[in-house]
């Protein structure tokens, strides 16, 4: 079989443009090289290795799990079902944070790192700046400590625990966060990618999906140096809730940023 039929074949299955993300990986080509070469005579082994990522993905598994790997912030960060996949929108959070953060020397907290998506590109875009990531899944740690070696970040520590459990005593000047905030009984969690994804990276279980953040917002101020700053993303509805617990917080200068599509996305304020 040609590489043609076989993306017509998976095309009855997924979209056409994923069955070529699909089978780029399977062949170890880019995407254009894939839509360029229709005439490849493939091997059964190179075959089967399409049909076997078309199947998982028709059956529901996210293509950055299938393929390894999702673009952040214009670099590549390996993904997995230990991690939740980084979204485009979470960028708006990176963006915030380089916009308030000290020009010189300054210290980062990530509560909650994941796949290290922030805190690796907030390390990698400032050199200078030292980043704590913290989180409570050491597989995910794992994961994250995998991305810092492949995109050859040095400025960065992770650490195996719940919150600031891990750096209790330590201050730094700006703490940024992309907790669990979707409610435990939505919906949304058996739908789509969702379903894939580890649970306690999307939800906490309570039940308007605030409870980590509550637990963010109130220990921030012990973390937090003089004028520094707290940032997190949160749900498309509890933007006002965030500001609620943020001012109850003693945090001035309170933001709240919208996404690109226009949704209430990332909430913040400054310790005085």
């Amino acid at each position: 079989m040609d590489l043609h039929k076989a993306l017509i074949k998976a095309a009855l299955k997924i979209p056409r443009r994923e069955a070529e993300l699909l089978a780029a990986h399977a062949l170890g080509k880019g995407r254009a090289w894939v839509i360029a070469h229709g005439e490849y005579s493939l091997s059964a082994t190179e075959a089967e290795a399409i049909a076997l990522t078309v199947e998982a993905r028709a059956l529901g598994s996210p293509i950055a799990y299938l393929v390894g790997e999702r673009e952040f912030y214009g670099r590549p960060f390996k993904v997995d079902q230990r991690v939740l996949i980084p979204r485009p929108e979470t960028e708006l959070l990176v963006e915030a944070a380089l916009a308030r953060m000290p020009v010189v020397e300054a210290s980062v907290l990530d509560l909650g790192t994941g796949s290290g998506a922030i805190a690796l590109t907030l390390a990698l875009e400032r050199p200078a700046i030292h980043v704590t990531a913290v989180d409570a899944s050491a597989a995910a740690l794992d994961c994250a400590s995998d991305n810092a070696a492949a995109l050859g970040a040095e400025n960065i520590a992770f650490m195996h625990g719940q919150w600031y459990a891990p750096v209790a005593g330590w201050t730094f000047d700006l703490i940024v966060s992309n907790p669990p905030y979707v409610a435990g009984e939505d919906a949304h969690l058996k739908q789509g990618d969702l379903r894939f994804e580890p649970r306690q990276a999307l939800t906490d279980g309570s039940g308007d999906g605030l409870d980590s953040i509550r637990a963010i917002v109130a220990g921030a101020p012990a973390h937090l140096a003089q004028g520094g700053w707290l940032l997190l993303e949160h749900g498309y509805d509890q933007a006002p809730a965030c500001a609620a617990l943020l001012a109850e917080a003693g945090f001035t200068e309170c933001v709240a940023l919208n996404d690109l599509a226009g949704i209430p996305r990332v909430a913040g304020g400054r310790k005085l």
